[in-house]
C-alpha cells in the first residue's frame, strides 16, 4: 500500500515592491512603538523649536526690518515658516543617531538574518521619524498661533505648505541616515548631523531678508534648498516674504521646493541603501 500525503501549498513569493513596502511598514511600526515607550524623546524634541519661537519672536522681533518696518508682528509672521523648516530639518540629527545606535547595538545584524528587503530597515526608520516630525510640527503650529502667527490663505494652501515642510524633512532624514551609517557611535552621528545643518539653515532666508546679505552670500542663500521651502511656505501661508529676487527658486519657490526635496531623496536614499548593503556585507 502507498500512503498519499497532501503537502501544504507553498505561498508564492510576494512581489519585491510589495515585500519592500510591507517590511518598511513593519520596521516603522517597531520604531514608533519604541518612541512611544520613551516619551522623553518626543518631549525634548518639542522643547527646542518652542524655545526658538519664543526667543526669536520676542527677543529679535522688534529689531528686524522686514518690508521696511520693524513691527514685531510682521517679523513674527515672516519668521514662522523659517522656524517650521528648521524644526523638520533638525530632526535629521536624531535620525542619524538612531540608525548609528542600531548599528552599534548589533540590531542591524539581527535584521540581516531575516528574509526582508534590504532597504526596508532604513525606509521604516525614516518613515517613523517622519511621523514624529509631523507631531512636532503640529504642536509647534499651535504654539505659533498662541504667539500671534496667522495665515491669510485657504486651508488647502496651508496644508500644502505643511506638506512641503514634511517632504523636506523626509528628504533631509535620508542625509541623516547616510551619516548614521558612516560613523561608529550615536554621539558622532549627532555631531555630524548638526555641523552641516547650521550653515544650511542660517545661510538662508529663514530668519533675515536675504537681500540684505552681501551679493555672493545672497546668491548662495537664494539657491539653498532650505530657502526654497521657506519661501514656498511664506507664499502658501500668505505671510510676508523676502525682497524680490531674480533667482529661479525665489521666483518659483513651490516648484523649486518640490524639485530639491525629490532630488535629495533620490540621491541620498540611493547612497544610504548602498552604504547599508556594504556595511552589512
Amino acid at each position: 500500500m502507498s500512503a498519499v500525503t497532501d503537502a501544504a501549498p507553498i505561498a508564492a513569493p510576494a512581489h519585491p515592491v510589495v515585500q519592500s513596502v510591507r517590511d518598511s511598514l513593519v520596521i516603522a511600526k517597531r520604531n514608533l512603538i519604541r518612541m512611544s515607550r520613551i516619551p522623553e524623546m518626543v518631549i525634548f524634541g518639542l522643547i527646542q523649536p518652542i524655545m526658538f519661537v519664543v526667543l526669536f519672536s520676542y527677543v529679535f522681533g522688534g529689531s528686524m526690518n522686514i518690508g521696511g518696518t520693524t513691527d514685531s508682528s510682521v517679523y513674527r509672521n515672516f519668521l514662522m515658516a523659517g522656524i517650521f523648516a528648521q524644526t523638520v530639518t533638525f530632526a535629521t540629527a536624531g535620525a542619524g543617531a538612531g540608525i548609528a545606535d542600531d548599528m552599534h547595538k548589533g540590531l542591524i545584524d539581527r535584521f540581516r538574518s531575516l528574509p526582508m528587503a534590504r532597504g526596508a530597515v532604513l525606509t521604516g526608520r525614516t518613515l517613523a521619524d517622519l511621523v514624529q516630525t509631523a507631531l512636532t510640527l503640529f504642536v509647534l503650529a499651535i504654539v505659533a498661533l498662541l504667539v500671534g502667527w496667522r495665515t491669510h490663505t485657504s486651508a488647502g494652501e496651508v496644508l500644502a505648505a505643511f506638506g512641503l515642510l514634511l517632504l523636506l524633512g523626509y528628504a533631509f532624514t535620508w542625509v541623516g541616515a547616510l551619516i548614521g551609517l558612516s560613523v561608529r557611535t550615536p554621539e558622532a552621528a549627532t555631531s555630524g548631523g548638526l555641523i552641516w545643518l547650521f550653515p544650511v539653515t542660517f545661510i538662508s532666508n529663514a530668519f533675515v531678508d536675504s537681500s540684505r546679505m552681501t551679493p555672493w552670500l545672497q546668491h548662495v542663500a537664494d539657491w539653498n534648498p532650505f530657502s526654497a521651502t521657506v519661501q514656498a511656505c511664506r507664499k502658501l501661508f500668505g505671510n510676508p516674504g523676502v525682497s524680490p529676487s531674480d533667482a529661479w527658486p525665489m521666483v518659483h519657490p513651490v516648484w523649486a521646493s518640490l524639485i530639491w526635496s525629490v532630488l535629495i531623496i533620490v540621491v541620498f536614499r540611493t547612497l544610504a541603501v548602498r552604504k547599508y548593503r556594504s556595511a552589512a556585507a
